[in-house]
């Protein structure tokens, strides 16, 4: 016999129970006995004894690899608090029905204990369906399985149990809070009458036209180079120019303390992903940044653009984690590439030299920055807050180098901050509410 061989009967062996264990003791017991005593009747009692669990054990080992089982999940991604529903269904194939069966599927102690249920004896090419609901309020990703199917046989002589490789994930998005349309430092929205538009080139002299086409506007005609041309020469069409958007997020550890979904750096994540899905959603070409230089763009363009665009994000929110940097450098050096359009930060502690940092990065279309101060989020609520705490002296600094600066207090609604943001921008192009977009 194989090595493997001999391992699935050991295997099979030790799934006997102990009722199938004291049945094949007290056979081998009874056949001893009748050797001894030279009792024929006794031998068969023995050997009845001993051959019911061991049949029964055969029987089993071979039913288990007849039955198969799937896993599906509706849907794959939610958000945080959300619920997703997975049916598991058993088949069995074989020509025999099978005997009590127990499942238990694997999954992540933050969605929920593990479901465990037990079904009666499926018929021959017959099946049996069953349903869970998994939630979390933690983002992040999950693996749910694998399954595991627990066969007995009749007489409970024996357990054996079946596991199978396939498994799904489950992404948890972070919680995405609506908000009100706003135009901060007088930004153009991505669509509607306030999009900005340019010609092909800036200047009138160095605008380059063409040749006239059937149904051209004759308002359109550029007559100096159709003087020069000999021909009827037209202005090249306006092209919109999308508002552009970067969205910044502090991941640094050692700017945030606590864990959990209550926690500072929890709500920095949630209030990115409402700025991103807000913005996409109002046509802004959007550019997720993080504190160590990483980026994820996307177009808020067509509704297919728009969804992939938020699909890329939010799976980026969704695992994203603390970093081991120390400061701000990687942002900032990506920020010097010229990248106009609104600049919207999420922040966490910062000290003097990255406040200074932060305040270098403004950009000309715009620049909001939410701090949220470690100790408002660990303080009780009742507590006294300190009389010399750092965060209005950060908000000094930011607010001098042009920036819309709010801290953000335990708990806070990011709703009313952006209203807030939208009436506290510098600049006398504040016009605020309902963008034309």
């Amino acid at each position: 016999m194989s090595a493997g061989g001999r391992g699935g009967v050991r295997a099979t062996l030790s799934g006997l129970t102990t009722r199938g264990r004291s049945f094949l003791a007290a056979g081998i017991a009874a056949a001893i006995c009748a050797y001894v005593l030279g009792q024929d009747d006794l031998l068969r009692v023995g050997l009845l004894l001993a051959a019911l669990p061991l049949l029964c054990a055969g029987v089993l080992h071979r039913t288990r690899h007849r039955v198969t089982a799937e896993r599906g999940l509706a849907p794959a991604r939610v958000p945080a608090t959300g619920e997703a529903r997975v049916r598991l269904r058993v088949d069995n194939v074989s020509r025999l029905p099978t005997g009590l069966l127990m499942l238990q599927d694997r999954v992540p102690y933050v969605l929920g204990p593990r479901p465990r249920f037990v079904l009666d004896r499926v018929e021959p090419g017959g099946h049996r369906e069953v349903s869970y609901r998994v939630r979390s309020d933690l983002r992040g990703r999950y693996r749910l399985g694998p399954l595991q199917v627990r066969l007995s046989d009749p007489f409970g002589m024996c357990e054996l149990t079946r596991s199978f490789s396939a498994y799904d994930t489950l992404t948890v998005l972070p919680r995405v809070e609506p908000l009100p349309a706003v135009r901060f430092g007088g930004e153009a929205l991505g669509h509607g009458d306030g999009r900005q538009r340019s010609l092909a080139l800036a200047g009138e002299d160095d605008v380059i036209p063409r040749g006239y086409r059937h149904g051209d506007d004759l308002r359109r005609v550029h007559w100096r180079s159709t003087a020069k041309h000999g021909e009827l020469m037209v202005r090249r069409e306006e092209q919109p120019r999308r508002s552009r958007c970067t969205v910044l997020l502090d991941t640094r550890a050692v700017a945030y303390e606590g864990a959990g979904p209550g926690s500072a750096f929890e709500w920095a994540v949630s209030g990115a992903a409402s700025v991103v899905a807000h913005l996409l959603e109002r046509g802004f070409s959007v550019r997720l940044l993080t504190d160590f230089g990483v980026t994820v763009s996307g177009e808020g363009g067509s509704g297919h653009e728009r969804a992939a665009a938020a699909t890329l994000m939010m799976d980026t929110l969704a695992v994203i984690d603390h970093s081991d940097g120390a400061d701000l450098a990687g942002a900032y050096d990506v920020l010097r590439d010229g990248h106009d359009g609104l600049l919207v930060a999420f922040l966490g502690d910062l000290d003097g030299g990255q406040a200074a940092s932060v305040a270098r990065m403004r950009r000309r279309g715009g620049a909001v920055a939410f701090v949220l101060d470690p100790d408002a989020w660990t303080r009780e609520p009742t507590a006294v807050p300190e009389p010399n705490a750092p965060l209005p002296q950060r908000l000094k600094v930011l607010r001098e180098g042009g920036w819309t600066a709010l801290g953000v207090p335990r708990g806070a609604s990011l709703e009313e901050l952006w209203r807030q943001a939208d009436r506290e921008r510098p600049g006398p192009a504040a016009l605020s509410g309902g963008a034309r977009g």
